[in-house]
C-alpha cells in the first residue's frame, strides 16, 4: 500500500511501559491515606491511550477535580523519573530496527495522548529521534488524538497518511482525522474495524511503500 507518512502511537504500539509506570504511580499514591488501591501493569493497559485528565477522572473520581489532576501530574513526573533511570528494554520486538530502516523510505511521525515530555523521553531512551520527522501530543496542544493526527498531517502536507495504534480509541481518532488506520494487534486492545493489521511491528516494512 502506498503512503506518504506513517504516524505512530507509542504505548502498546512501540513499547510497553506499564510495569514501570505502575511502580511510579504507586510510589505517589502510597503517600496518601485516602487512596486504598494500587495500580497494576495490566490495569494500566486498559487505561492507556486516553488523555490524562480522562484517566484521572476514571481512577480518582472521589477527589476534587483540581486535586485529582494535580495528583495525576505528580504521578507522571515520577513516571518520567523512573523511565529515565530504567535500563530495561521495553520496546516491542523489531521496533528499533524497523523504524531505522523504514524512515529511509517513508517519513515517520508520532502522535500520542500523553503528557508533555513523554515523546521526547521515549526518543531519548530509545535513540530513535533521528527517525521521527514530527510529533504531537495532547499535553502540548490540549487537543485529543484525532485533531492532533490531523494537525501533524496538515503541517507536513501529507496526502495519504496512515495512523498506527493498538486500541479502538486509536481507530476512532484515525476516523476523526480522516486517515487510514493500521492496527497493532499485539498491543493493548482489540479493534473491530481497521484498514490494515500487523501482527508484529516489522510487518510495516512489507505493508507500506
Amino acid at each position: 500500500m502506498k503512503t506518504d507518512g506513517i504516524i505512530l502511537d507509542i504505548d502498546g504500539t512501540l513499547w510497553n511501559s506499564t510495569p514501570i509506570v505502575a511502580e511510579a504511580w504507586n510510589e505517589i499514591i502510597e503517600k496518601r491515606d485516602d487512596i486504598p488501591f494500587r495500580f497494576t501493569a495490566k490495569q494500566l493497559t486498559q487505561l492507556f491511550g486516553r488523555p490524562l485528565p480522562v484517566i484521572a477522572d476514571m481512577v480518582f473520581p472521589f477527589l476534587e477535580e483540581k486535586e485529582r489532576y494535580d495528583l495525576m501530574n505528580e504521578c507522571c513526573e515520577r513516571e518520567h523519573e523512573l523511565l529515565r533511570a530504567s535500563t530495561q528494554n521495553i520496546l516491542y520486538p523489531g521496533v528499533a530496527e524497523t523504524m531505522k530502516a523504514l524512515c529511509k523510505k517513508i517519513p515517520l511521525f508520532i502522535v500520542s495522548n500523553c503528557q508533555s515530555g513523554y515523546i521526547e523521553l521515549f526518543l531519548e531512551k530509545t535513540g530513535l529521534a533521528d527517525c521521527i520527522t514530527d510529533s504531537e501530543c495532547a499535553g502540548r496542544t490540549g487537543l485529543s488524538k484525532g485533531p492532533n493526527i490531523r494537525l501533524v498531517a496538515d503541517r507536513n502536507h501529507l496526502q495519504n497518511p496512515v495512523y498506527v495504534g493498538d486500541i479502538d480509541g486509536d481507530r476512532q481518532a484515525s476516523e476523526e482525522a480522516g486517515v487510514k488506520f493500521c492496527h497493532a494487534s499485539y498491543g493493548f486492545g482489540k479493534v473491530e474495524r481497521k484498514d490494515y493489521v500487523m501482527k508484529e511491528f516489522s510487518d510495516l516494512m512489507t505493508l507500506f511503500e
